[in-house]
């Protein structure tokens, strides 16, 4: 009897972190749903594995790829970059539907380098990453391959996000 009631326990558990977690992935995959903290700025309090973790769950449940975007406040590049991503919806919109967005600090106060450590040696900041539904980092591409007459092109970055979109087969 305590065996079974142990179990209906755990059984009852299991089935809340479910349906907090379905709840949670089908809000961040809805247009003008809140991203979560790690897509949406640089944090040196932020702790990247976990972060890395949650992304995956979400790039899994929302089939997309994960953008780990490397920088930092202090980056006026990485400043810039996000001006450029927010001010315009149709780039905002077609990164949100291809990666699942992971901003990774990389500062004075927090180099993140035990994180970094395994990843590509980049040329600067802004560097983005791009990772597998798994988080196996696939690509890695300088953010200054975007710029055109030193200013972010529209073009080159939406060719970006064409290029690494997930392609999903329909065929069964």
């Amino acid at each position: 009897m305590v065996v079974y009631f142990n179990m209906l326990k755990i059984t009852y558990l299991f089935v809340a972190l479910f349906m907090w977690v379905g709840f949670t992935v089908a809000s961040a995959g809805v247009k003008g749903a809140a991203l979560p903290p790690y897509s949406t700025h640089y944090d040196p309090a932020r702790d990247p594995f976990a972060d890395g973790r949650a992304a995956i769950a979400l790039a899994t449940a929302t089939q997309r790829r994960i953008l780990i975007e490397v920088g930092g406040d202090w980056c006026s590049w990485c400043q810039l970059l996000d001006r450029f991503i927010k001010s315009d919806k149709q780039i905002e919109q077609a990164l949100q539907q291809t990666f699942v967005v992971l901003k990774v600090n990389v500062s004075d106060e927090n180099a993140n380098e035990k994180f970094l450590a395994t990843f590509p040696k980049n040329l600067g900041y802004p560097h983005m990453y791009v990772a597998d539904m798994n988080g196996k980092v696939i690509h890695s591409q300088d953010t200054g391959e975007f710029l055109s007459s030193r200013k972010y092109s529209k073009q080159k970055f939406m060719a970006f996000l064409d290029r690494w979109k997930l392609k999903i087969s329909n065929k069964k």
